[in-house]
């Protein structure tokens, strides 16, 4: 199961109350404010000076050397796709625990998928790829050790693709944006986590020239909706609005960590806009919660764990405190 699934949330708990609180994500529950659109963004299809300056937003906003490094693309799994089949199938290996779609979307590449616990094996493999920071845990990787797993891939010829999805939030300075014209460095960012707005399918891939063409060229001319044009722009250029959303995201953060422990719960990671938790208890509450009509996000693999997600209003942080049994 995964985040966001709030049909299998409502088959799970059929007589819970609704609206059912979403805390299965780590999304920003309080979104960019979008503006109205004239109709022609609707009407028409996308221009290629919108998607241009598009381009160059996300090139300015995500430290990319230029707007050819940039390709804009209707989200991460999309890109992920055609990463993968940029090397022939052979060895991916991934830093894990992770994101468990990255594995899933190699393998059907060809690729012999494996997860590694630390960033040494990496080197060896064609394709690695990288979580930063890591989802669900929020470890951050060091720049110049990444750096160097991609040294180590050159001689073979591997690709490093680093996933920084919530790197918004994250110590930016250790992002690999500014370093993708080293040839075998990827990067994927995701719009709709930190902005709010999962639903507009907004990603993109920071990558040398030659691989932007590439992909560039298997998307087409319409590699995103006009909306996502229009709105993408605006929202990236909008550096007073980022700086306010990362200073109320780290409070908010801090805010939860404080009712996640309060209620007895061991804080193992996390970032600004999730925290997971440890608990022998997990299911226990995991059911309670959802009995409650709140939606978390559980893992097969580690059953002590739950991944919170920000609750928005404050109805929302009353709700989650009452089904916690504050």
């Amino acid at each position: 199961m995964h985040g966001g699934d709030l049909d299998t949330a409502r088959k799970l708990f059929p007589g819970a109350p609704e609206p059912f609180l979403d805390l299965s994500t780590g999304i920003n529950p309080n979104p960019y404010p979008i503006p109205p659109l004239a109709p022609q963004v609707f009407a028409h299809l996308p221009e290629r000076a919108g998607l241009a300056r598009l381009r160059a937003c996300a090139a300015a906003a995500y430290g990319a050397p230029a707007e050819s490094n940039v390709v804009p693309a209707a989200g991460t799994q999309s890109l992920m796709t055609l990463l993968a089949s940029l090397v022939a199938p052979g060895s991916a290996m991934i830093a894990g625990p992770t994101y468990a779609e990255h594995a899933r979307i190699a393998a059907l590449a060809g690729h012999d998928v494996s997860t590694v616990p630390a960033l040494d094996a990496l080197g060896a493999a064609d394709l690695a790829i990288v979580v930063n920071p890591n989802n669900p845990d929020g470890r951050i990787y060091r720049r110049d050790d990444l750096l160097a797993v991609a040294d180590r891939q050159r001689a073979h010829g591997g690709l490093l693709i680093v996933d920084e999805a919530f790197m918004d939030i994250g110590s930016r300075e250790e992002s690999l944006a500014g370093y993708v014209e080293r040839g075998n460095v990827v990067v994927l960012r995701s719009f709709g986590k930190f902005f709010g707005l999962a639903g507009l399918r907004l990603s993109f891939a920071l990558a040398s020239t030659g691989i932007a063409a590439r992909l560039g060229a298997s998307l087409g001319p319409w590699p995103v909706s006009g909306a996502a044009l229009v709105i993408g722009e605006i929202a990236l250029s909008d550096t007073a609005w980022a700086e306010t959303t990362r200073r109320a995201l780290a409070e908010a953060a801090r805010r939860l960590d404080a009712m996640l422990k309060e209620a007895g719960l061991e804080r193992i990671g996390g970032s600004s806009l999730f925290s997971l938790v440890r608990s022998p208890d997990a299911q226990r509450v995991f059911e309670r919660l959802g009995r409650a009509g709140l939606f978390v996000r559980r893992f097969a693999e580690e059953p002590q764990w739950l991944r919170f997600g920000l609750p928005g209003a404050e109805e929302d942080w009353r709700r989650l405190d009452a089904a916690l049994g504050g």
